[in-house]
């Protein structure tokens, strides 16, 4: 018999939190639900762990060798067999409605695919802030193509709608041939929606929040690096090259590439400083000044702090 959902699961050195997620997506009231774990050549237990699970419930790939984010979800969409597709981080958890709330919605709407909000966990356990206001996403009801892409400029989103944990219909991630692009570490789900939403799938908000994101130091998705940017504009190009926006979503599409250049602005700034190359530093700031303003946001805080410390050494 189909399940209603697959979850694909990426794990890499997720031994810790592997236990959680897992039996946040078993815990599903309403659906029906295989799970599929593929280990990306962890060097902890992970692959143990998943693999001490029944077979019948936990579906367990060990890659030969490590594809990245991206790839590893790939190779759980090959083998997913349910009606939607729902990815859950190794480190993260759902809430035990999520799933059938998201489907209903779908499913009354004739979307492909579905959206809901998202609640930010501290490393301690304690909850945060909810990602995006209740009043923010029920006005929002259905996500553009024009809309997602204003919501993903880099550094400057007042509410950054790459956050949001989309499921897919299967069938529609089928048949139009989408999966992750396995060149990118960093914005991999930005550019799947985005290509969905480029193919005409229509994307449903469900404002209630069903996504649990636990906040982890060292997570690659919170470690943005010049080299990601650089990725980022490289697959931007591609994603503008194989698909037609309306005038909307080309105006949205050109000030995110304006967020991504000020941000490889920044980011080279970023690493001028901490190589204590100042005269590189000011080269890179005279370069693009609006990469400056950047400054003042928490993402510069240890730069600051970098800054401070090298004014000392030089004053020596």
């Amino acid at each position: 018999m189909q399940p209603d959902v697959s979850f694909v699961i990426a794990a890499y050195n997720a031994e810790a939190t592997l236990d959680r997620a897992i039996a946040s997506a078993i815990a599903q009231r309403g659906v029906s639900v295989e799970i599929i774990v593929v280990d990306d050549q962890s060097r902890d237990g992970t692959l143990e762990l998943a693999r001490a699970y029944p077979q019948d419930i936990v579906k367990v790939v060990a890659l030969p060798a490590n594809r990245g984010p991206g790839g590893a979800r790939n190779a759980g969409l090959y083998l997913a067999r349910g009606r939607w597709v729902a990815v859950l981080d190794s480190d993260d958890a759902v809430l035990p409605e999520r799933l059938a709330a998201m489907i209903a919605r779908a499913e009354a709407a004739d979307a492909v695919i579905a959206v809901d909000n998202v609640q930010v966990v501290r490393e301690d356990g304690t909850p945060d802030d909810v990602m995006f206001p209740a009043g923010y996403l029920e006005g929002l009801r259905e996500i553009s193509l024009a809309d997602y892409i204003a919501g993903n400029l880099v550094f400057e989103s007042r509410f950054n709608l790459g956050y949001l944990k989309p499921i897919f219909q299967r069938r529609f991630l089928e048949e139009n041939r989408l999966r992750y692009d396995e060149k990118l570490r960093i914005g991999e789900d930005y550019i799947l929606l985005a290509s969905a939403l480029a193919r005409g799938g229509r994307c449903v908000v469900e404002p209630s929040v069903g996504y649990i994101y636990h906040i982890r130091t060292g997570s690659i998705s919170r470690v943005l690096e010049l080299h990601h940017v650089e990725a980022m504009t490289r697959a931007d190009a591609a994603f503008a090259a194989a698909h037609s926006m309306d005038d909307r979503a080309k105006a949205a599409f050109v000030l995110r590439g304006r967020s991504l250049r000020k941000a490889a602005s920044f980011l080279s700034l970023v690493q001028h400083i901490k190589a204590r190359a100042p005269l590189k530093a000011i080269g890179a700031a005279l370069r693009d000044p609006a990469a400056v303003r950047h400054m003042g946001m928490p993402i510069a805080a240890r730069l600051r702090r970098v800054t401070a410390r090298f004014a000392v050494g030089v004053g020596r």
